[in-house]
C-alpha cells in the first residue's frame, strides 16, 4: 500500500515538473532578432546554446556573446538609413537568422533582410499613398516548354480605369528570380511613390524570371541571353497583353534589368527595335565580341528609334570599366545615350536609386 502511495506520489510529482516545464516555455518570450532601435542601432540575437562562436555578417563579420541562457547578441550601429542583408555564423557554418522571415534568396543560398529607417520617409519605403498591386503568375513557356513565374505590377486606379497603360520589363540580376524587384529592389513602392508625386506616368512592370533551362544557372549563363529573349518575345508579351490592358506600341514598351538583367535589357532592346522604344540598364553586363557589333551595326537606326538609352554604373563597381568601355564605343559610333556615373559599387542600393531616377523619364512625348 505504500509502496502505491509512493509511486503515485512521484507521478503526481513528475506531472507537476512537466507542467512547469511547459509553463515556463510558453512564458518564455519570443526572440526578437533584428531589433532595430530609434538611434538606428541594431542587435542581432539567436538562441543556440552548444555553440562556441557565434558572428552575424553585416558589411563585415560582428561577434557575438552569449549569456547563461545560451541567447547569444550583439549590437551594431548606428547603421545609415538603409535595406540591408546579413546572416549568422555558427561554429564556422552559414545560417539564416530563424527570427526573421523577411529572406533573399540565391540560387544557392539566401540571406536575410532587414530596413533601418531614416528620420523621414524614403523613395523606396511604403508611404501613405495609394499603392498599386503586384500579381503573381505562373505562365505556360511554349518556346521553352515549361511552366515559369511572372510578376506583374499595375498602379493604382487601374482596376477601375479603361485605359491601356504602357510595359516596363524589368530584369533581375544572376542568381536572382523573379521576385526579387519587389522583395528588395522595392520597384512598386518606388513607382507608387512617384505617381503620387506625379513625376511619372502610370505604368505596368513586368518582371519575369531570368534563367532558362538552356542557359542553367551558372555564371557561364550570362551573355547567352537567346532562350531568355525569346521566352520574352514569344510568350510573355503575349500573355501579358491577353491579361493586362497594355499598349502594344513600340513607344510604350520598355526594357531595364541590373547585372545580368542589364546585359539582356541591352541585347534585347538594342536587338528588337521594333518592339522597344525605352533601354536601362544598371550595373550592366554589357555585351562583347560579335554580340555587341551586331546590336550597334546600325546607329542611325538605333537613334532613330530609340527614345532613351540609360545606362547607370557606381564608380566601385566591378564591371565599371566594361560600362566605360561600352560609353566609349556609343560616343564613337555617335549613338544617343545617358552615362549615368555615381559613386558605389554592385549593389541594390544603387539600383534602386536608378529605377527611381529612370523611371520617371519613361514614355515621355517621343524626342
Amino acid at each position: 500500500m505504500r509502496v502505491g502511495r509512493f509511486r503515485y506520489a512521484v507521478l503526481c510529482l513528475s506531472l507537476l515538473v512537466c507542467l512547469n516545464s511547459r509553463l515556463h516555455a510558453q512564458r518564455r518570450e519570443p526572440i526578437i532578432s533584428p531589433e532595430v532601435h530609434s538611434d538606428r542601432r541594431v542587435t542581432f540575437r539567436l538562441q543556440a546554446p552548444k555553440a562556441k562562436i557565434v558572428a552575424v555578417n553585416l558589411q563585415g563579420t560582428h561577434a557575438m556573446t552569449k549569456n547563461n541562457e545560451g541567447l547569444w547578441s550583439v549590437t551594431i550601429g548606428p547603421l545609415e538609413p538603409e535595406i540591408y542583408d546579413y546572416d549568422f555564423v555558427v561554429d564556422d557554418l552559414r545560417i539564416v537568422d530563424p527570427a526573421n522571415a523577411w529572406l533573399k534568396v540565391w540560387l544557392r543560398t539566401s540571406r536575410n533582410v532587414l530596413e533601418v529607417p531614416g528620420d523621414q520617409p524614403t523613395f523606396y519605403e511604403e508611404q501613405k499613398v495609394p499603392h498599386g498591386t503586384v500579381h503573381i503568375h505562373k505562365y505556360p513557356s511554349k518556346s521553352l516548354g515549361v511552366t515559369r513565374g511572372l510578376y506583374v505590377y499595375t498602379p493604382p486606379g487601374y482596376e477601375t480605369s479603361k485605359e491601356k497603360y504602357p510595359v516596363l520589363y524589368l530584369f533581375h540580376g544572376y542568381g536572382d528570380s523573379e521576385d526579387a524587384w519587389t522583395v528588395v529592389g522595392r520597384a512598386n513602392l518606388i513607382v507608387d511613390n512617384l505617381l503620387a508625386a506625379n513625376k511619372a506616368k502610370p505604368l505596368i512592370i513586368v518582371m519575369p524570371y531570368g534563367h532558362t533551362p538552356s542557359a542553367p544557372p551558372v555564371m557561364r549563363s550570362i551573355g547567352q541571353y537567346e532562350s531568355f529573349e525569346r521566352d520574352l518575345i514569344e510568350d510573355v508579351i503575349g500573355y501579358v497583353q491577353t491579361k493586362y490592358r497594355v499598349s502594344t506600341d513600340r513607344k510604350d514598351r520598355a526594357v531595364a534589368g541590373l547585372s545580368m538583367g542589364g546585359g539582356q535589357s541591352l541585347t534585347i532592346g538594342l536587338g528588337n527595335l521594333e518592339l522597344f522604344g525605352w533601354v536601362g540598364a544598371f550595373s550592366s553586363a554589357v555585351p562583347e565580341g560579335e554580340s555587341l557589333e551586331k546590336l550597334l551595326a546600325d546607329p542611325k537606326a538605333i537613334n532613330d528609334k530609340l527614345n532613351l538609352l540609360w545606362i547607370g554604373c557606381g564608380r566601385s563597381d566591378f564591371l565599371f570599366e566594361r560600362n566605360q568601355q561600352f560609353f566609349a564605343r556609343l560616343r564613337k559610333d555617335k549613338i544617343d545615350h545617358v552615362a549615368h556615373i555615381t559613386d558605389g559599387s554592385h549593389e541594390w542600393r544603387l539600383w534602386r536609386i536608378y529605377l527611381n531616377e529612370l523611371v520617371p523619364l519613361l514614355f515621355r512625348p517621343d524626342k
